[in-house]
């Protein structure tokens, strides 16, 4: 661990395509282009040796870190305070809009606020997760890497042309590129770091970057404008939405789950997945949250991804139905896994993987995520077309006839398929949500057929689902395991808030997953996953646990839940997947499903404390 970062010592930079992420010590360790889902140029956060970086901090190693954003905005600051003086990092990718592009900008900006500091300058890429090699080109302007198959990163410099020579860019090897950057106080000079330039290294000004700065700024705060939450917790929610907005890509509107890959959910352990893709599931909750700030413009955007999704395969059977549980940002479906044996891993946590396997497991609940968030949309006024309609009637018409078989689950286990009452519930859900849709639009719809699957559902739960020895809901028919996926049957209204049967589950998940207010999934031990090893307790869980909490009308410990769990967040708001016993953040960083909980948690929360 020495040799790594923690994950949580990282803030998160990106355009709307791709993200970067930045340690607290200066470096981007994580930087793949030209989308979310592509080959690393900076991977050290996988392999420290191997992955490549682009590193800026202060020669003297003798130094203080902080790290904070640029309020309202995602600009990040890394300051270092050392007895010499204090200098500040600034770190942005300019926005690049709706259309697809290669060309990706990372600027960073060296400041010294007080004193004089001296700073070391590495840029040392890896191309194609570190399996090409590249030449590095140096000019007086710049510098160029040209990797094995033409890939470009281009370093423009950013000085004035009477300076003292403040920024000279050298080679210390062959592959390499290393200079030393000194300033006194008001000064300020930098580097961007440019994928497919479509030209040669050119030396940038101070007006030009002050440009690029003020239009960033200017972006984000317009953005975050639109935002209609006024509630207790508005700093963290905002910072929460403004986390999403950079993991969406903005040419189709789809959310990434993550925008990182193979950072484990258990040190040394195996479960090292890719959340670069877009689950059905993560980004239907999106929807909720979106609306529920008032982002209409990309709740539209990703309902209408949804909308491609259904029409291009309405009508596909086969073992795992018409929708597949993810896809990669741009809506194919090709996520074939595989492993890069030729990195460590974070922190010695083989294997690191790419892609993901699960893509074509059989999910049944996706189906009821779906159509709640299209159901959600249309009372928010972003309404289903005809050609919608019919796609949806179809991927109905195949639920009638497979919602009442074994499937792998929310967790993407991979033990082998179950009856996960999780998926029964989310099937009740579609059918009831697709049934509203018809009547409240008159639209044509197989209607005898969906209610009596609903209502089948529904009985089937109630029957199989229901556990009389724990008195609760458990993971899957005929065992006594409890899941905290079940935390959503009253929020998706398949049963009442005050409802015994309700009560006594949520006293079962206090009793057996919730740890001083963090929640665990299920526990692997009683209910084998077919992966060995552990794992901490899962943020999204926690804050669905507040929310069910909220909605139960138990609201004093609804609220000290959410409180202690913003105390688990990075210094800049930040989750991960998970939290280890310790309080450190593990699995993929930052994770889209916990801040949309978080976001969801706050606004349930907030209006049941309004009615106490």
């Amino acid at each position: 661990m020495d040799d790594y970062p923690l994950i949580e010592n990282h803030g998160l930079i990106g355009d709307l395509q791709t993200a970067a992420l930045v340690t607290t010590d200066g470096s981007v360790d994580w930087f793949c282009v030209p989308r979310f889902d592509s080959p690393s140029v900076f991977g050290a956060l996988l392999d420290k040796d191997k992955g490549g970086h682009c590193t800026i901090r202060p020669q003297h190693r003798a130094y203080a870190t902080k790290q904070l954003y640029l309020p309202d905005t995602a600009i990040l600051v890394t300051r270092f305070m050392t007895e010499a003086g204090t200098g500040e990092v600034i770190d942005f990718m300019p926005v690049t809009g709706t259309t697809v592009t290669e060309s990706h900008r990372i600027v960073r900006m060296v400041r010294c606020v007080r004193g004089r500091m001296t700073f070391d300058v590495e840029v040392e890429p890896r191309f194609d997760y570190g399996r090409k090699g590249h030449r590095l080109h140096l000019s007086e302007h710049g510098a160029v890497f040209v990797s094995e198959d033409g890939t470009e990163l281009t370093v423009h410099p950013v000085r004035e042309p009477d300076d003292e020579r403040l920024l000279d860019l050298l080679a210390d090897r062959r592959d390499a590129l290393h200079f030393s950057l000194t300033l006194e106080a008001g000064q300020e000079r930098g580097l961007v770091l440019e994928r497919s330039a479509g030209g040669p290294p050119r030396e940038m000004r101070l007006a030009e970057y002050s440009r690029l700065f003020d239009e960033t700024v200017a972006f984000w705060r317009s953005w975050l404008h639109q935002s209609r939450y006024t509630g207790r917790w508005r700093e963290t929610v905002e910072r929460s939405a403004i986390t999403l907005k950079l993991m969406t890509y903005a040419p189709t509107g789809a959310v990434v789950a993550a925008p990182t890959a193979a950072l484990p959910e258990q040190l040394g352990g195996e479960r090292n997945w890719d959340y670069r893709f877009t689950w059905i599931r993560d980004a239907s909750f999106s929807v909720y949250a979106l609306l529920g700030l008032g982002f209409t413009d990309e709740a539209r955007a990703f309902i209408q991804w949804l909308a491609d999704r259904v029409g291009e395969h309405a009508g596909k059977d086969g073992d795992t139905g018409p929708l597949n549980i993810m896809y990669a940002v741009d809506g194919s479906s090709d996520l074939a896994e595989a492993t890069l044996d030729h990195w460590e891993g974070y922190a010695g946590s083989a294997p690191v993987r790419i892609g993901n396997g699960a893509a074509t497991q059989l999910q049944l609940d996706i189906y009821g995520e779906a159509l709640d968030s299209i159901h959600f949309a249309h009372r928010h006024g972003l309404q289903v077309g005809h050609r919608g309609w019919q796609a949806l009637r179809t991927d109905l018409d195949w639920l009638v006839d497979h919602w009442d078989q074994a499937e792998e689950g929310l967790w993407e286990t991979r033990g082998g398929r179950e009856d996960f009452t999780y998926g029964r519930v989310m099937s009740w859900v579609a059918f009831d949500r697709a049934l509203r849709l018809a009547e409240s639009n008159g639209r044509p719809a197989g209607v005898e057929r969906w209610r009596g699957a609903r209502d089948d559902c529904y009985e089937q739960v109630m029957a199989k689902g229901w556990n009389e020895g724990r008195r609760a809901f458990v993971q899957h028919y005929g065992s006594d395991v409890l899941d905290s996926s079940l935390l959503r049957m009253a929020t998706v209204g398949f049963i009442t808030p005050e409802d015994p049967l309700w009560a006594t589950t949520l006293d079962a998940v206090e009793e057996e997953l919730v740890s001083d207010s963090l929640v665990y999934r299920y526990n692997p031990e009683a209910s084998p996953d077919g992966l060995r090893g552990s794992e901490g307790t899962f943020s999204l869980c926690t804050f669905m646990y507040v929310d069910a909490l909220a909605r139960a009308g138990r609201t004093e410990k609804a609220r000290l839940v959410f409180e202690k769990m913003t105390g688990y967040a990075n210094h800049l708001g930040l989750y991960s997947e998970e939290i280890d016993p310790t309080g450190r953040q593990l699995g993929n960083f930052p994770q889209a499903f916990t801040h949309l909980a978080l976001i969801d948690a706050a606004i349930t929360l907030d209006a049941a404390l309004n009615r106490t």
